[in-house]
């Protein structure tokens, strides 16, 4: 970690009063296209429903849809069983199969490890250090997946699983077309991302057979309850099922996450007051002490940080089903193998929806503030909705407020000057990383 300039230590109450919120070049030419041409456009054989009713049209109708085809680029991270792209029936059994395991009482479980896993990063760092934070929480933020999922003795290998996880990462962080030419070509990206995935295959394998055989940790439960769930007509997950489910929880589990978490830090940083407001109401609910299950619910101010992060800051840009039967929206007839988009990034940024729209005002979401209808949710859709919606939402934001509420609590930051530029469609993110200065 680097000294820190003296300059920097201005930084903070510069960027502090910037009152900048990022914008995504390719949301914002969506944007554009919404204000031009409507809810309805078309690009070849894409076509973007964008906005509100759009989106209630979508959720609505998922008979119209399949998932598989849409997201087929990322198979080669998360498997061909994965929630992400199964359909129908399939997607139905694996998902009731897959979802005790993140129901929110035993999320709430998790908060120790959590807890634990923001403190071990944030108390390595000393005044006058820069870090990026970005870079810190992901690995910290892997680690909690992990242990919180899985256990400890798998946690202790997460920068394995982020070494290898990445470079499938990597490989995905294309658009699906490019995914299929490195599949087609073997490329050398393409070929280092398999003998990756090689080694990830193995050694969750191993984990697979010792839970088949009844050698399960104490805190190894969620494992246990894919091995060996049972639905109601007594059938469980083949072993590839629970592979694929373990990889998809684990890879996206920590790279939304920590996206949204620098976003959140950033943000905070750059909004007069916010900073001060969520570290004051962290001190009065908590002291120093970590968050319990009762705490959540006390922490308005924060969880509103959360939201309002996750409203400008959404993690997919757009999302993606194929046409499977053909349909009329808005006027115009779409056809069926039409590749459907829609965008978080439009709806949460729409001034009919959203007074001040591009403004970070955490306030917002709660009940006491003027600007607080109920959202629906074709309105507020980070995490999508209807029958896939994310599964790990309730995981994602109490990950969220948790770390946030440490490092609150712990340390106070400076925002030096930096080159913040969002990329990637499938969890945007600081191209750069995140850099802050740890204050005195």
């Amino acid at each position: 970690m680097d000294p820190v300039p003296e300059s920097a230590h201005t930084a903070r109450a510069v960027a502090r009063w910037s009152g900048h919120t990022v914008s995504y070049p390719p949301g914002e030419i969506l944007l554009a296209a919404y204000r031009r041409r409507g809810p309805v456009t078309g690009i070849g054989r894409y076509v973007y429903l964008l906005g509100p009713e759009a989106n209630r049209f979508v959720f609505a109708h998922s008979e119209l849809f399949r998932w598989r085809e849409a997201f087929e680029g990322l198979i080669p991270v998360d498997g061909s069983t994965s929630l992400i792209v199964s359909d129908g029936s399939a997607h139905r059994r694996r998902r009731r199969l897959v979802q005790p395991a993140l129901h929110h009482r035993q999320v709430e479980s998790y908060l120790e490890i959590m807890a634990d896993n923001a403190d071990a990063t944030v108390d390595e760092w000393r005044p006058g250090q820069r870090v990026d934070l970005y870079r810190q929480f992901r690995s910290a933020i892997r680690r909690s997946t992990i242990e919180s999922l899985f256990g400890r003795r798998l946690a202790a290998e997460s920068a394995f699983f982020g070494a290898q996880l990445q470079a499938l990462l990597d490989l995905v962080d294309h658009l699906p077309q490019v995914v299929t030419w490195q599949r087609r070509l073997r490329t050398r990206q393409w070929r280092r991302a398999m003998r990756a995935r090689a080694r990830v295959d193995e050694r969750i394998a191993s984990e697979i057979s010792r839970a088949r055989s009844g050698s399960i940790d104490d805190d190894d439960h969620v494992l246990a309850s894919l091995v060996h769930g049972r639905d109601e007509t007594g059938d469980g997950l083949s072993d590839e099922e629970v592979r694929d489910q373990v990889v998809t929880l684990i890879a996206a589990g920590f790279e939304t996450t920590s996206a949204a978490a620098a976003w959140a830090v950033y943000a905070m940083l750059t909004t007069p007051g916010v900073w001060e407001r969520a570290a004051a109401e962290v001190s009065e609910v908590l002291g120093d002490r970590p968050p319990g299950r009762q705490d959540l619910a006390r922490l308005t101010y924060l969880d509103g940080v959360v939201h309002e992060t996750l409203r400008l800051y959404p993690p997919a840009v757009v999302s993606a089903r194929k046409v499977a039967t053909g349909f009329e929206f808005g006027g115009r007839e779409v056809r069926a193998g039409s590749m459907l988009l829609y965008s978080p990034y439009v709806t949460h940024r729409l001034p009919e929806l959203w007074s001040e729209p591009l403004r970070f005002r955490p306030e917002r979401w709660m009940t006491t503030d003027p600007d607080h209808p109920k959202r629906g949710l074709h309105e507020y859709l980070p995490f999508s909705a209807g029958a896939h919606r994310c599964i790990g939402a309730t995981l994602a934001t109490t990950e969220l407020t948790v770390m946030l509420a440490r490092l609150l609590a712990r340390r106070d930051l400076c925002l030096p000057e930096q080159d913040i530029r969002p990329t990637s469609f499938a969890a945007m993110r600081p191209k750069h990383g995140l850099l802050v200065d740890i204050c005195e």
